[in-house]
């Protein structure tokens, strides 16, 4: 049973989250709404769910405490500063330092020693907090397309993104002796939770930081196909370390290849949802019969 303290501090992990996802217009008119000193400090409120679950395990550290107070700020300050110097959202080199910041400490797990055993989910989602509130809320970036209001032609784009990727995937995945077919039939109920919680807490973070953030900004640089295949080659890159102790590359290979169609689910209507249901999709289907 999880400690009252953990409870309050996953909801107010989940609060700008959920915020920006279902009440989109809502979270950004923020900016206008706060006087420009309260806009730039608001996220050093992230630290409150470290100290909480910090405090409740017994490993609380003034210097997690920092830099959980510190660095939202610092992200918020970084883009503030890039929406006045790109106006027109090309993307500067804040943008993507930001980016490479939060991106680096999630894929390897800088900030997991601060939490307590089998509460690193906290130090991810965060970091994913600190990013909705700086690029949404501060850079007001435009055609992020983080609306979980999802609408049949999300599911639809989803789905078709997947039918294409699994005949290349599937026989590549087999021959590389990293896909293993299990035959047999997992529960509705196991199914329906193995899809869920993947699109929740996997597909979602990760659509948004790659192709609702990365992919975007790169589009305005360099073009949407360069940016589709350098995103999902950086995709497949972030799965190095996954699942093994060296370095992966079938799992990188087949990563980077679902990254093609997970960026082009996200670009065909600029819907972060849509690349989620292709990548929870393929999650889903690995994890209950291919891992």
């Amino acid at each position: 049973m999880l400690a009252p303290a953990t409870v309050v501090a996953a909801l107010l992990t989940l609060a700008p989250f959920v915020a920006a996802a279902f009440f989109a217009d809502w979270f950004r008119g923020l900016r206008k709404r706060l006087p420009p000193p309260v806009r730039l400090m608001l996220p050093a409120l992230l630290c409150i769910p470290y100290v909480l679950v910090a405090r409740w395990g017994g490993i609380f550290l003034w210097d997690w405490f920092a830099l959980y107070a510190l660095l939202p700020v610092a992200v918020a300050v970084l883009l503030e500063h890039a929406r006045q110097s790109d106006p027109g959202g090309r993307g500067t080199w804040r943008d993507f330092f930001v980016l490479a910041v939060l991106g680096l400490a999630v894929d390897l797990r800088w900030f997991e020693p601060a939490w307590p055993p089998r509460m690193a989910v906290f130090s991810k989602m965060l970091l994913l907090d600190a990013g909705i509130y700086g690029f949404l809320v501060i850079r007001q970036l435009d055609g992020v397309g983080f609306d979980l209001r999802l609408r049949w032609r999300d599911v639809v784009v989803g789905l078709r993104e997947f039918a294409f990727y699994v005949p290349i995937a599937l026989p590549l995945g087999l021959a590389l002796e990293f896909l293993h077919l299990h035959v047999g039939l997992p529960s509705l109920a196991r199914a329906a939770g193995a899809f869920v919680g993947t699109f929740f807490f996997i597909a979602v973070p990760e659509e948004l930081f790659f192709r609702g953030w990365l992919q975007n900004l790169l589009e305005r640089r360099m073009g949407r196909v360069p940016a589709l295949v350098l995103t999902a080659v950086l995709f497949g890159l972030s799965h190095f370390n996954k699942r093994a102790a060296y370095f992966n590359w079938r799992y990188v290979l087949l990563a980077a290849v679902a990254g093609v169609f997970y960026g082009r689910a996200w670009r065909a209507e600029r819907r972060v949802g849509a690349a989620a249901m292709t990548h929870a999709s393929v999650d889903t289907v690995w994890s209950l019969w291919l891992r």
